[in-house]
């Protein structure tokens, strides 16, 4: 009998991994059983490639992935970018400028080299990697904006993670994309048309798999794109209420290792 999906498409963080930062060793195993059975599966996620190696070392082997919201599609065997749609400098340059004009008190940094460095402001609040070495503060805006970008991050602290999103949305109207994957106020923005759901889409024209035939979880904002995208797109029960809204079904959360459960019951042993 043919598997009912021929791809698997995770986020990472509070979806596949649970909230201590861990892969359980049952989701692990059913990952494992998946790929030896020949159904690939992607990682997409809004961290960058540099993010990636916490959870590889949880993994039997490196899974390939979708990184920075869709800008990028990454090999991790090879180690080689399959595919970037960053925002150019001069694009970067307006969306900036319109930041500043309507959005006070707003703080930036860019990923750059694909994903593999940070840049940023000297008053940006850094948080999960502030002792890395891939990090550089910038001296001036201008060396801010001076390269590509896969994406562009703008923080404010003090307020409501969906108010602040609607708010930088609004004032990037038309010019890029924006969206939120934590609580902790902090605007993700890509280039237009950049988002799960599109570097997905070309990650499975590449192998040859339609939209139908994928199967895909997730818990944030940032995911709803890749979930109305895929056939069948699954929330877990940890899910922000926009993801639970749209999702074609709601696994348990991922404490409960609610991917694996879900997979292990379509896939069954």
């Amino acid at each position: 009998m043919a598997p009912p999906f021929r791809l698997i498409a995770t986020d990472i963080d509070g979806t596949l991994q649970r909230e201590d930062g861990t892969v359980s060793p049952h989701t692990a195993e059913v990952l494992t059983r998946l790929i030896d059975r020949g159904i690939p599966v992607v990682l997409v996620t809004g961290r960058p490639i540099r993010w990636l190696g916490q959870l590889y070392d949880q993994l039997p082997e490196p899974l390939p992935a979708i990184c920075a919201n869709g800008a990028v599609v990454y090999d991790p065997i090879e180690d080689v970018v399959l595919h970037a749609n960053p925002l150019a400098p001069e694009l970067l340059g307006e969306v900036v400028r319109r930041l500043r004009a309507e959005v006070p008190g707003v703080t930036l940094a860019v990923e750059v080299s694909d994903g593999r460095e940070m840049w940023h402001e000297a008053n940006y609040p850094l948080r999960w990697d502030s002792d890395q070495p891939d990090l550089r503060s910038v001296k001036s805006l201008d060396d801010l904006l001076s390269v590509p970008a896969v994406k562009l991050l703008a923080r404010g602290d003090s307020q409501d993670a969906d108010a602040f999103v609607k708010m930088v949305s609004a004032a990037l109207a038309g010019l890029a994309e924006a969206t939120h994957s934590s609580y902790s106020g902090l605007v993700e923005i890509s280039a237009a048309g950049v988002t799960k759901a599109a570097g997905l889409a070309w990650y499975c024209e590449r192998l040859g798999i339609d939209a139908a035939d994928v199967l895909a979880f997730g818990d944030m904002p940032n995911d709803v794109p890749m979930l109305t995208w895929a056939g069948r797109g699954v929330a877990v029960a940890n899910a922000h209420s926009a993801v639970l809204e749209i999702a074609d079904e709601v696994t348990g959360s991922n404490d409960e290792d609610g991917v694996a459960s879900y997979l292990s019951a379509l896939f069954p042993a």
